[in-house]
């Protein structure tokens, strides 16, 4: 079985410098390449790859499709049985991937994998993207086995099983090729963020099982392209976050939920604003805006999702409102949230 390594680069040459002697050092299987496709960077990221790298194969597009579109347009140039999303921003460990692959070839119903995803700057503790396994509420808000909300986990061991999850991060998402296309790859119209949560969706709907394996961890800086704090990412999270709703639940959930949506929405739109970030709170209404624009483009898909599904109830759809656990309960660890 072959597999692919593709770096979605855009102006990170220091990152490129910085991880990807890493990451070759610590790939060594047989039947694994490297290769880095390039989003138009204006920065010196193919002189580095150039002089630098001269090895690793170089995919370059002709504008930045963002996130979504960027992979699309690479694996499209890409033969192997396996593709691995890795963030240029990503430290890799000694032996990373070999239990990845080892429990893909190992259990065919599974179509996609994470490993374990540490901080990079607090290397004791889970990285926001991903930590040990992705998740949603009832509502549509992502959290993780190791991060709820902005809380990340100290790593102890807790979550070192292995465990069947909503979502793996794109940051470093390993996912069988066949089983990409066939679900639709992902969304371009997305362009970056939810991308790999709506992709996922997509792939539990279908049957298919997405699983954290923490014997493989790697260390992750986050918010390399934007800022955590960037207006642009808030606009981003949050009208991306109403598309993968829109075009993911069954009927009879759907419209109950866009309607709590709203009240939720408006909540996090008024704290942005009286904690000081008025920009942020500008952008969530821009993109409750901007997804009432896009809902007609998206009704397609949503027929097409909802044709397709095999299973309306997913398991690891949390039933309750991880906003309302966390500052009512006081519940802020993924163990006190879902009792184990």
């Amino acid at each position: 079985m072959s597999t692919a390594i593709v770096i979605l680069n855009w102006n990170g040459s220091t990152y490129l410098q910085q991880f990807l002697p890493v990451l070759i050092k610590h790939t060594t299987l047989p039947g694994v390449d490297i290769i880095v496709a390039d989003n138009a960077s204006t920065d010196s990221s193919l002189k580095v790859l150039e002089e630098e790298f001269p090895a690793i194969r170089t995919i370059v597009l002709d504008k930045n499709y963002g996130f979504a579109g960027g992979y699309n347009k690479a694996f499209q140039q890409i033969e192997a049985d396996y593709y691995v999303l890795l963030n240029s921003d990503v430290e890799v460990t000694e032996n990373w991937l070999e239990p990845l692959i080892r429990f893909m070839d190992e259990n065919k119903l599974v179509g996609a994998c994470q490993p374990k995803i540490l901080s990079y700057l607090q290397r004791n503790c889970f990285e926001h993207a991903g930590a040990a396994g992705g998740y949603i509420d009832r509502f549509g808000f992502p959290f993780c086995r190791g991060r709820i909300l902005g809380i990340a986990e100290e790593e102890k061991g807790q979550y070192d099983s292995i465990v069947d999850v909503f979502w793996a991060t794109g940051a470093c998402l390993f996912i069988r090729s066949e089983v990409y296309w066939t679900v639709g790859g992902m969304d371009d119209e997305f362009f970056a963020h939810m991308e790999e949560i709506d992709l996922c969706w997509r792939m539990r709907s279908r049957g298919y099982r997405i699983v954290c394996i923490p014997e493989s961890s790697v260390y992750h800086v986050g918010g390399g392209a934007l800022n955590y704090e960037s207006p642009h990412k808030t606009y981003l999270n949050f009208r991306n976050n109403l598309l993968l709703l829109y075009k993911n639940l069954p009927n009879k959930q759907l419209e109950n939920i866009l309607n709590w949506r709203f009240v939720f929405d408006y909540a996090a739109a008024l704290q942005l604003f009286v904690t000081g970030k008025p920009k942020n709170a500008l952008s969530v209404m821009k993109a409750r805006k901007d997804f009432k624009n896009m809902m007609p483009g998206f009704e397609e898909k949503r027929k097409q999702n909802i044709l397709h599904a095999t299973c309306e109830i997913i398991p690891e759809i949390f039933q309750k409102s991880i906003v309302l656990e966390y500052y009512l309960k006081g519940k802020k660890t993924f163990s006190s949230l879902v009792g184990k």
